[in-house]
């Protein structure tokens, strides 16, 4: 595959990495021309693993030896040769903003959504993200649910894109690796279709009548749909109606609750958890 040496930050040919807004990035107008952007050679490996295709690498001169097997994976797996940047450690830090310490970006094609209903076909355990409005919780929440044992997860129109760049670093690249698919309707009415699919829904909200995580025997449920609101104000009123159960966590020193990508931790260990696998 090509190697070809940067030196200028501003190369139109490297605008992917920069200078393209999240919207532009998803090219909502022609899904089939939108592109994902991933960092870290971890994050790179799990979308390559995961079967997605890559359009080109961004590599810095210091991290070029030690990415060379990375590099030849990523070409195995393009449709075409792969455009392989190398630029000088300052002119990434230039072109990115921050320093680079990972060494390596890679813009992957972005694969169509899926449908809720593909997403959460035979999931036994599901995630319902309404509003999370904060890439970096909504990347942590990912890593926690392909850790813990969540099948699927569902996210509200109002929510960050889990393949955001940031995001996708939070996740370590577990964001390509989960299921997930966005709401075409409000997430009430998509809390009464889980219900119609068999899952109990449990919101995680702090209501008088909510019940303390642990209890109530939803761990035994066959099929279980956890959901999470927004950072700030929580799930509204009508979403947590929608569901069959609140559920709290039950807290120490009069604080009242966790961030949200903690309490997701803390809900899924809980209630998604599957038997340890070996390494």
């Amino acid at each position: 595959m090509p190697l070809i040496n940067v030196t200028d930050p501003s190369d139109p040919r490297l605008a992917p990495y920069c200078r393209l807004t999240d919207a532009q990035l998803r090219s909502r107008l022609d899904p089939s021309q939108g592109i994902v952007v991933c960092e870290s050679e971890i994050a790179v490996r799990q979308a390559l693993e995961s079967g997605m295709e890559p359009l080109s690498l961004l590599v810095t001169e210091r991290r070029l030896g030690a990415l060379a097997g990375l590099i030849a994976k990523a070409g195995e797996a393009a449709s075409g040769p792969l455009p392989t940047y190398v630029l000088p450690d300052a002119a990434a830090e230039r072109l990115t903003g921050y320093r680079l310490h990972r060494g390596v970006l890679c813009v992957l094609r972005r694969p169509p959504e899926l449908a809720p209903e593909r997403a959460v076909e035979g999931a036994q355990r599901a995630c319902v993200l309404d509003a999370l409005v904060d890439v970096s919780n909504v990347g942590a929440v990912f890593r926690s649910a392909a850790a813990l044992g969540v099948d699927a997860v569902l996210v509200g129109d109002g929510c960050a894109d889990p393949w955001n760049r940031r995001s996708v670093r939070v996740s370590m690249g577990t964001a390509f690796r989960v299921p997930w698919a966005r709401l075409a309707c409000p997430v009430a009415e998509a809390v009464a279709w889980l219900r119609g699919q068999g899952f109990v829904t449990a919101a995680l909200a702090l209501t008088p009548d909510a019940i303390p995580l642990g209890t109530g025997g939803l761990e035994a449920a066959p099929r279980l749909a956890v959901v999470l609101g927004n950072e700030s104000f929580g799930l509204p009123a009508e979403v947590v109606s929608a569901c069959d159960v609140a559920v709290r966590i039950p807290m120490c020193r009069d604080v009242d609750s966790l961030n949200v990508a903690a309490a997701a931790s803390v809900a899924f260990w809980e209630l998604c958890r599957r038997p340890q696998t070996s390494a």
